[in-house]
């Protein structure tokens, strides 16, 4: 930036200093409050501070709520039969869920029931017409040939 071999003293600047000036304080002037329009807008308020600075702004109103109609208060009793009446029909409808399964479970072991008579029974008929059919146990005598003595059998 600077050309080399150039002696180079740093420029003094003049320094200025600011001081702040203190304001004078504000004389507390009482100036009436004039409402602006009604409901709308605030109004302005001012407030004098103890070392007495001025603030003015808009005062700010908690806001109310409507004030809510008085419930009449529901007696004890007629809680009690309310939370009789639920629990009733709660109690009705557990026995009819309880019926309706028993009378499910009959069916289905009624069904098992059946279904295992049907298969012995289909056991028990394959077994006697099977037997009908070979009563010999499934040997051949020629009975002309055959000497037959005490039950037993010489060709």
């Amino acid at each position: 930036m600077y050309p080399e071999n150039t002696p180079h003293v740093p420029a003094q600047r003049a320094v200025e200093v600011h001081h702040p000036t203190p304001l004078p304080p504000a004389v507390a002037v009482s100036a009436p409050v004039v409402p602006v329009q009604s409901g709308t807008i605030p109004a302005v308020a001012s407030i004098v501070l103890p070392d007495g600075r001025v603030v003015t702004g808009y005062a700010i109103n908690p806001a109310h709520p409507d004030p809510v109609a008085a419930k009449p208060a529901v007696s004890r009793t007629a809680v009690n039969v309310a939370l009789g009446g639920v629990g009733f029909l709660a109690v009705c409808g557990g026995l009819i869920l309880l019926t309706s399964f028993i009378a499910a479970l009959t069916a289905f072991i009624t069904q098992l029931v059946i279904l295992a008579a049907v298969i012995f029974g289909g056991w028990i008929a394959v077994q006697l017409f099977s037997a009908s059919s070979h009563r010999n146990g499934g040997t051949t005598v020629n009975i002309r040939k055959a000497v037959i003595k005490r039950n037993k059998f010489y060709s």
